[in-house]
C-alpha cells in the first residue's frame, strides 16, 4: 500500500508553526557533564511557572539544556559557542518533556532533537550547530507511529531524523520509516510494513539507505 500525501509531508505540517529561535545572552558557563537532575531557574519562566531543569547533555564543549513549565519550555545552550535561549515549540503545543527528550549528536554539523509525547503521537524540532552558530531548523517534526531520532542514514557525517509513521491515514496497521536531513530535505521512505514491529530495527527503526525510496504520494 502507498503512503498517502498527507502523510509524506507530515513532518512539515505536523506543528505547523516555524517559530524562528528567540536567542538573548545568558550568562552562565556549563561544566561540560550531561546532567539529568531536575532544578529551578528563578531567572526564567517556562508558561506560567518557572522553569524546571529537566536534561542537559554535551555536545562538544557547549552544554545543551531542556528546561520546562507549565504550558512551555525553553531550548538553552551554553558553551564555547556563545548563549542561545530557544522557545520549545513542543511544549507549546503540549508535548510532555521528560529526561529523555533530548537527543544530540556531534559532529562537524552537530544535530539536537527535542521531542516529546503528545496525544499518541511524538512531536519533535531540530537545533543545529554549524560553523559555530546555534541554529532551529525550519522544520516541525511529527511520528505517529511513536518513534522520532537521530542516526546518520546518508552516512554524509551529520545526523538525520528518523521518523516512524502510520500510512492509510492511520487507519490500517502499515507503517514505514521517514528521514529527512537536518538540513531540511527529505531523504526517502521505506516501503510501508504490515506492522510498526516489522520495522527494521524497531523500536528504534534506523534504515539502511538502499532501503528508501522517494516517498509516494498515494
Amino acid at each position: 500500500m502507498g503512503v498517502t500525501r498527507s502523510v509524506q509531508v507530515i513532518a512539515i505540517v505536523a506543528v505547523v508553526v516555524v517559530v524562528a529561535g528567540l536567542t538573548f545572552a545568558y550568562f552562565r558557563r556549563p561544566n561540560n557533564t550531561d546532567s539529568g537532575q531536575s532544578g529551578t531557574d528563578p531567572g526564567m519562566r517556562c508558561g506560567t511557572t518557572v522553569c524546571q531543569v529537566v536534561i542537559g547533555k554535551s555536545v562538544g564543549k557547549d552544554l545543551v539544556e531542556l528546561l520546562a513549565g507549565t504550558g512551555g519550555g525553553r531550548i538553552r545552550v551554553t558553551g564555547e559557542s556563545g548563549p542561545y535561549i530557544f522557545e520549545m515549540t513542543i511544549a507549546e503545543s503540549g508535548a510532555t518533556v521528560t529526561a529523555e527528550s533530548l537527543d544530540c549528536r556531534a559532529a562537524a554539523i552537530s544535530v539536537c532533537l527535542v521531542r516529546g509525547d503528545a496525544g499518541g503521537k511524538v512531536l519533535g524540532e531540530v537545533l543545529f550547530r554549524k560553523d559555530g552558530t546555534w541554529s532551529r531548523a525550519q522544520a516541525a517534526y511529527l511520528s505517529s507511529a511513536g518513534y522520532l531520532g537521530l542516526h546518520d542514514v546518508n552516512e554524509d557525517g551529520t545526523a538525520d531524523i528518523v521518523s516512524a509513521q502510520r500510512a492509510c491515514d492511520g487507519q490500517c496497521n502499515d507503517a514505514f520509516v521517514q528521514v529527512f536531513s537536518a538540513l531540511g530535505a527529505n531523504v526517502g521512505c521505506t516501503t510501508p510494513a504490515p506492522a510498526r514491529e516489522q520495522l527494521p530495527g524497531w523500536p528504534a527503526p534506523v534504515p539502511k539507505l538502499s532501503q528508501l525510496r522517494p516517498c509516494a504520494d498515494s
